[in-house]
């Protein structure tokens, strides 16, 4: 009996509506909110006050902003023209801009370079990369270095020797070497000022995008094979002779410029402030020079250099943009409150009274 009992049940086709539960059959109890005038202009006010509220502090905390920009290459024309007129195009020009700071500089200070007219953006130059090579991976094989990327025309030279790293972007980076010199009074002497190369990327690109290959104690053995970029001055393994920590994939310099801009014009953090000696609370006012070796051509496609020194609030550096999207956004949402409670008090219909008799 118990056989002929499971061969009927193999015979019945199972059922593929949900059980019969509150859940499954949608029967659980929902709310619904009522949209009555109080709740509506009280919402439309909150939200806009709120609005409001974000929108001036974020102009209030941008204002308080100090920032120092100085667009450098129309000051560097020479070097622009003896770059272009020489036959080698790794013909050394320095340069110097004069500045004078006026109120001393308290706290943090970022040094940023600044490129307009530079389309990191385009399609094709954002694909020019192989992040297999920039995890360490890769580094000496053209082969895989062609079928895996988007690097060519900059994956390998003419005799094979393939490039690391290879792409437009890594090939096109900037290096303009720029120094900051201090000079309180016009007879007093110079002193340079002391600026950090390393900390001012993401833990992220430091750790987990970029990697040096093995053996990453001795990059110029992990290199071996390769060769620089036709555009660089120094192959990856010596980008940093001050520090060997700061060469390769992980040079914080390379890593800043390979997270490309979303806009034609950008800055890009350069260096910061080392807080010492006398420059422990900040920048002090008086006369500065950027000492500037030009490298970086900006004239063939129309574009300016600049340099910016500047100072971060809560909210960042000094972009009004979203304080004032939020001032705008909650003024037209207050104003529309008080268009609405006009038009309710206009419109509502009259309580009834009734009179007893």
């Amino acid at each position: 009996m118990g056989k002929k009992k499971k061969e009927e049940n193999k015979d019945v086709p199972t059922s593929k509506c949900p059980d019969n539960t509150a859940f499954k059959q949608q029967r659980i109890p929902a709310w619904k909110p009522t949209l009555t005038p109080e709740s509506v202009l009280s919402s439309f006010f909150i939200i806009g006050l709120f609005c409001l509220a974000v929108g001036i502090s974020w102009i209030v905390a941008t204002t308080n902003v100090k920032e120092i920009w100085i667009t450098y290459s129309d000051n560097c024309s020479y070097c622009t023209q003896l770059r272009e007129n020489s036959s080698n195009s790794e013909t050394p020009c320095s340069c110097f801009v004069q500045f004078s700071v006026k109120e001393k500089i308290e706290g943090d200070v970022f040094f940023y370079y600044g490129l307009s007219n530079f389309f990191q953006n385009h399609r094709r130059y954002v694909a020019s990369r192989y992040d297999a090579q920039l995890l360490g991976r890769n580094v000496t094989t053209k082969e895989s270095i062609e079928k895996g990327s988007y690097c060519a025309p900059f994956s390998a030279y003419n005799n094979g020797t393939p490039m690391a790293p290879c792409g437009a972007i890594a090939n096109s980076m900037f290096n303009d070497t720029i120094r900051l010199i201090y000079q309180p009074e016009p007879t007093s002497p110079v002193v340079e000022v002391p600026l950090l190369k390393t900390g001012n990327t993401w833990w992220s690109d430091k750790n987990v995008r970029f990697s040096n290959p093995k053996p990453k104690d001795n990059l110029v053995q992990a290199f071996a094979g390769s060769a620089r970029p036709p555009y660089w001055q120094k192959p990856a393994s010596a980008l940093d002779s001050l520090d060997p920590n700061n060469n390769g994939y992980i040079n914080d310099d390379f890593i800043n410029w390979m997270r490309v801009a979303a806009l034609p014009s950008f800055r890009k953090l350069y260096r910061r402030l080392s807080r010492v000696n006398q420059f422990s609370d900040g920048l002090p006012a008086g006369n500065y020079s950027f000492i500037i070796e030009y490298n970086f051509p900006v004239s063939r496609f129309g574009g300016k250099k600049h340099v910016i020194l500047s100072t971060l609030s809560w909210c960042g550096g000094s972009n009004m943009f979203l304080g004032i999207a939020y001032t705008v956004t909650g003024a037209a949402i207050v104003l529309t409150a008080f268009a609405m409670l006009a038009v309710h008090l206009k419109k509502r219909k009259p309580k009834k009274t009734f009179s007893v008799r």
